[in-house]
């Protein structure tokens, strides 16, 4: 199989991100079911290329971000909150939330990059049609 590229697969989020719905659905699935964002976008690209991941092989790829997103996006996505939620007492707000997002946004382009390192180590099967999501939707 080729490999497949972080570069490609950003271009691919960005674009289903933007589209209408998406970032709402996407984010409902983070914050109600503590789904990986990024994780899902993987798996959404993965089924556009008609590749497909077993249970073990999702653990995997949990397993690559997990402390990533623990230690690093977390804490980060905490403290855009509660900034935002204390913003009338924050002098320059705007700027400090400007300057958070551009963080966070780079730090979600490395975790997209951490995974798809990690999927290139698996031997993903060809599939006609994947349902990937639907995988890790059932997942704990």
């Amino acid at each position: 199989m080729n490999l497949l590229n972080s570069d490609h697969f950003w271009q691919f989020a960005c674009t289903l991100y933007a589209k209408p719905d998406q970032q709402t659905t996407l984010l409902a699935l983070q914050n109600q079911q503590g789904k990986n964002v990024n994780l899902c976008l993987l798996l959404l690209y993965l089924d556009s290329l008609n590749l497909s991941v077993n249970a073990q092989q999702l653990n995997e790829l949990i397993d690559a971000i997990s402390e990533f997103d623990t230690y690093a996006l977390q804490p980060l996505r905490a403290a855009r909150s509660y900034l935002k939620a204390n913003q009338n007492t924050i002098s320059d707000y705007a700027t400090i939330r400007a300057e958070l997002l551009s963080t966070e946004l780079k730090l979600e382009k490395q975790q997209q990059h951490m995974l798809i390192e990690a999927v290139n180590e698996l031997e993903l099967i060809e599939h006609a049609e994947p349902n990937n999501i639907k995988l890790y939707m059932k997942a704990t």
